[in-house]
């Protein structure tokens, strides 16, 4: 398949693909998502609103999208490594796939309320 053949986003579709909310695995993954840092930033990556998606399929599997807070972030290379060991950690968790993504790069705005209270924001 080539670019000329990748139909157009429709319109309404989110940049972001919703996760697995209703997985037993979902709270567990995300716990394990809360347990890994940015190193400049006191603040866990889920809470920071760096996972863009959490995907559980059957088996155990797991697919984590995620971002950084700026594509020439010193542990980009290491950052994905980090959160596939904590969600390694998760029973049941069979095997896990973290895709790094700028598409949408990442904003202020995507961080949750106890992370802008954290930050000093609110």
């Amino acid at each position: 398949m080539t670019a000329s053949d990748t139909p157009a986003p429709v319109e309404g579709t989110p940049l972001i693909a919703p996760s697995t909310t209703d997985h037993p695995l979902y709270e567990p993954v995300v716990e394990a998502c809360r347990t890994v840092y940015d190193p400049e930033i006191p603040v866990n990556i889920y809470d920071l609103g760096l996972i863009y998606t959490i995907a559980i399929h059957d088996g155990g599997k797991v697919d984590v999208t995620m971002t950084l807070t700026a594509p020439g972030c010193p542990v980009a290379g290491e950052m994905p490594g980090w959160v596939q060991d904590a969600i390694g950690a998760v029973p049941g968790v069979s095997e896990i796939d973290v895709e790094m993504t700028f598409d949408p790069q990442w904003g202020m705005d995507m961080m949750s309320d106890e992370a802008r209270l954290e930050l000093g924001f609110m």
